[in-house]
């Protein structure tokens, strides 16, 4: 897309200004900067500052080792009762993103909202057992 210019002073008119393009992105920025802080804050307000899987306590000293983790993996998806987050120490939210990717890359994740195909054994040992039991329990002809 081309740049309007006057052809006398070179400067750029119209909505491709570099001054408008430096504002979009400052907004955008905030607002990622608030919602990404509100979510956080609402967490560590409505679930005890505990990590979730590994049970280390956090204080005000060492808040910031304490994430939120979005269960469903969807950052997008916070809902006021909190009921998508969990608080985790920076550890464990390292090992459950890590094993996130594992899996979502052997094809094998299936999340709880996910509507991918899933994946399930197909051997069943007991699948005869009736019938086994059946024929141990009748008498044998001798």
């Amino acid at each position: 897309m081309r740049t309007a210019r006057n052809r006398n002073s070179g400067v750029a008119t119209g909505k491709n200004r570099p001054e408008k393009l430096i504002e979009i992105v400052q907004t955008a920025r905030q607002s990622i900067e608030e919602r990404m802080g509100g979510y956080r804050q609402r967490s560590l307000e409505i679930h005890p500052l505990v990590c979730a899987r590994c049970g280390r306590t956090f204080s005000s000293d060492n808040l910031i080792e304490l994430t939120v983790h979005h269960k469903d993996h969807n950052h997008e998806n916070n809902p006021a009762d909190g009921s998508n987050w969990e608080n985790l120490c920076i550890y464990c939210h390292d090992n459950e993103h890590a094993r996130y990717l594992e899996h979502s890359q052997a094809g094998k994740w299936v999340g709880e909202t996910s509507t991918e195909k899933k994946f399930s054994a197909t051997y069943n040992p007991f699948a005869d057992l009736k019938s086994r039991l059946e024929n141990a329990s009748s008498p044998t002809k001798k």
